[in-house]
């Protein structure tokens, strides 16, 4: 499952998660490139939460083995893979997460103004437990972060912050520092890319 980033805003749309899920395909995966409703054409919460939560729900009519489900997000998207494997009686549960930069810890995040303002506008009050994945820990499922050390748009201390709290909590969470900003992520042509496929690999065998 692949759900693409661009702070919920609606100028960022799929296309952004569109070179990952080719690569991923290329790999032998099944890939599900998820769009969702964003600030600014009828998202935010809990709009955007609900479409995320339905496409992920849909995998159940594809015939797809779903016995290993595992979310990739970058970004905003990272917020909601992890979010959304934190949902009680959902009908596909993802079975691990990559959080690539992900915004996980909303409170610090809208303290600080990250994007603008972005959570404020995607959230519309102050980010509780509902929608906040650093007030959800613990997970029953693993969760790898990755982060640039040079990313400008999602500090590396998100991060930090979410999986210092997880082990903490006795969870499942790693970090994995890489070079370069915040958009190598989701470059299938830097090396970063590959030390992702390996942690999804990693994940797909537990």
């Amino acid at each position: 499952m692949v759900v693409h980033g661009g702070f919920w805003r609606s100028q960022y749309d799929a296309t952004l998660g569109t070179p990952l899920a080719d690569s991923l395909a290329a790999e032998g995966w099944a890939a599900w490139n998820l769009e969702y409703r964003r600030v600014g054409n009828g998202g935010g919460v809990p709009a955007t939460l609900d479409d995320v939560a339905a496409g992920i729900d849909a995998l159940a009519g594809t015939g797809l083995d779903l016995t290993t489900v595992l979310g990739l997000g970058h970004s905003a998207g990272g917020h909601l893979a992890v979010w959304a494997a934190g949902r009680q009686g959902a009908g596909v549960p993802l079975t691990g997460v990559v959080s690539q930069a992900g915004v996980l810890d909303l409170r610090t995040a809208a303290a600080d103004r990250l994007g603008a303002g972005a959570v404020q506008d995607f959230v519309g009050g102050p980010p509780d437990a509902s929608v906040d994945p650093l007030q959800q820990i613990p997970l029953a499922v693993p969760v790898r972060c990755v982060h640039g050390r040079d990313d400008g748009n999602v500090p590396l201390s998100q991060s930090v912050a979410y999986v210092d709290a997880a082990q903490a909590a006795g969870a499942d969470a790693t970090l994995t520092e890489v070079e370069g900003d915040h958009f190598v992520l989701i470059d299938p042509s830097s090396p970063v890319w590959q030390t992702q496929l390996d942690i999804l690999a990693d994940l797909a065998t537990r």
